[in-house]
């Protein structure tokens, strides 16, 4: 198996191009090789590598600056999206896509199926539904997973904020009324080439993220307990007390049922996860976590 793999510099291509290795070939890709923004590069590339599989974990994943760079998140997330699709159509290719949690509005209270009607509230999470429906336009084989809150122990993302304020500030104030899955990038990474793997690799859109849920807030306490920090005061605020350009759904927890029962594959606990991930992060591993 040839695989093309785009954005290779982020937490989850790092983590990718480790998984992907054993299934055969892979043709790791970052912006200096392969920048999605620049919409006629991309037919040429695929054509020059030749891939069988086609793994896609580059976007504009910056969710308040698209307010206002509109046209930039559409064009990486939604315009690159469909042009891959179309150079995987013409090689018979298949394309493995990763959507968000974020085209849902967060209006229920029960985790999201892969059939409740999409209504994302930001530009970012209007740029990943206009991708997936770009992508299933296009013709080619593809499976489309989307995932939410995804972090790790390099890159950046809200564990290591969390670390790295527990460190300046004696007080950290995080939102309590969002509720999610945390979820490592390594073992979405993992799942990933699992289904790769698979004598028939499912096709069309699935959910999968880290098991269980909570909010930031809970998560930035389950950082700092285990991390050992006993310095910093946690605050709880609303939504409300900490505005931003976009709009952040209150609920985005995803269910991962039918990926589970399909393919037999489903994430550990988010708890699970952040006791690995700590002990390999910046400032993280304690005598707590080595207890």
């Amino acid at each position: 198996m040839r695989i093309l793999l785009t954005g290779r510099n982020g937490q989850l291509g790092h983590e990718l191009e480790r998984a992907l290795a054993p299934l055969g070939e892979v043709v790791a890709t970052g912006r200096a090789e392969l920048d999605l923004s620049n919409l006629d590069a991309i037919g040429s590339a695929i054509e020059r590598v030749r891939p069988d599989v086609i793994v896609n974990a580059a976007a504009y994943t910056a969710v308040d600056q698209a307010e206002s760079e509109r046209a930039a998140a559409f064009r990486v997330n939604a315009e690159a999206v469909g042009r891959i699709g179309e150079a995987a159509a013409r090689r018979g290719a298949l394309v493995l896509h990763y959507s968000t949690d974020y085209i849902f509005d967060g209006a229920k209270s029960t985790p999201y199926t892969e059939e409740d009607p999409p209504h994302p509230l930001n530009v970012y999470g209007e740029s990943k539904l206009a991708g997936e429906r770009s992508l299933a336009a296009s013709g080619c084989r593809h499976l489309i997973l989307r995932t939410g809150w995804v972090y790790e122990s390099r890159g950046r993302n809200f564990l290591l904020t969390i670390l790295r304020l527990a460190r300046e500030r004696d007080e950290l104030r995080v939102v309590g009324d969002q509720v999610g899955s945390p979820t490592a990038a390594r073992d979405l990474a993992d799942a990933s080439a699992k289904l790769l793997a698979m004598a028939e690799i499912p096709t069309g859109t699935w959910h999968l993220t880290a098991a269980g849920q909570c909010s930031w807030f809970e998560f930035a306490r389950e950082i700092l307990v285990l991390s050992g920090n006993t310095r910093s005061r946690l605050t709880q605020i609303t939504t409300a007390e900490y505005p931003t350009a976009a709009r952040r759904p209150r609920y985005s927890v995803l269910s991962c049922e039918k990926l589970k029962r399909a393919c037999g594959i489903a994430l550990p606990h988010w708890r699970e996860a952040l006791v690995r991930v700590l002990r390999e992060a910046p400032g993280g591993p304690t005598e707590t976590l080595q207890s």
